[in-house]
């Protein structure tokens, strides 16, 4: 059974940069896609980056191009998330997501992951 758990949340002042890790275990990710996604209270959730396993290949939503940037080490079975300049309106839930590709979603959809974290807060005071 695929499992995803995140770490490396907290609160930072606005400026600073933070860096969320994501271990997967449970399985062959050969074909899998990984992704980070946060919401924020009333707000939907959002997809901030994702990551094809095999090939390492780097997906973003247009409007989160920048200061978030996502990685992998494969031999730690591990995603990053690197995130630069934080502002308050990052404070959100930030989950991690796994899911097996077979083209029917974008790697952005949240439609394209099975297997998600419990989520890591992250909050940014001004």
């Amino acid at each position: 059974q695929v499992q995803v758990v995140e770490s490396g949340g907290g609160v930072v002042q606005a400026g600073e940069s933070l860096r969320l890790s994501c271990v997967a275990s449970g399985g062959n990710f050969d074909n899998y896609g990984m992704a980070w996604f946060r919401q924020a209270p009333g707000k939907e959730r959002e997809c901030l980056a994702a990551i094809s396993w095999v090939g390492g290949v780097t997906y973003y939503p247009g409007s989160m191009q920048g200061r978030f940037s996502i990685s992998r080490d494969y031999a730690k079975n591990t995603i990053y998330l690197q995130m630069n300049n934080l502002k308050p309106e990052d404070t959100a839930v930030y989950y991690c997501a796994a899911g097996w590709f077979t083209g029917r979603y974008r790697y952005t959809q949240s439609e394209a992951y099975d297997t998600w974290g419990q989520g890591t807060q992250v909050t940014v005071a001004s």
